[in-house]
């Protein structure tokens, strides 16, 4: 008799914080490289809204298409918690550190990542997953 075994992806708190921790890495990688760009290349101010917005838009798509990829259903709910849950983190450290952050980065981590995990539900199916 075949045995039925969970998917690691089955468990929220896990299924929600490997994505969202990801694209907290893809925002910092991609800040870095575009403060190396601002300070090589460019040496001017004049694109920090661009990297910023370019750099929460990866994170978010990046966290959603993950969720959505490995959990296989409700990818646009899935996508926008993600984005909401990067959200949060911002907001958390943005607050620790003194500064706050405003309602458009919110819609464009909510949007992002909806988009992402509508993305990563109809992307081709993993391998390994169970």
């Amino acid at each position: 008799m075949r045995r039925y075994r969970h998917s690691l992806w089955t468990n929220t708190l896990f299924s929600f914080a490997v994505p969202v921790l990801i694209g907290v890495l893809c925002m910092i990688i991609c800040g870095v490289i575009f403060s190396a760009l601002t300070f090589f290349i460019f040496k001017s101010m004049v694109f920090l809204k661009v990297s910023t917005v370019v750099s929460l838009t990866a994170g978010g798509v990046i966290s959603g298409r993950i969720c959505g990829k490995y959990r296989r259903h409700r990818g646009l709910i899935d996508g926008t918690l993600c984005g909401v849950f990067l959200y949060v983190l911002i907001f958390s450290v943005g607050f620790a550190f003194g500064e706050t952050t405003d309602i458009k980065k919110l819609l464009l981590l909510i949007v992002s990542g909806a988009i992402g995990g509508v993305i990563g539900v109809n992307s081709e199916r993993p391998r390994n997953l169970m």
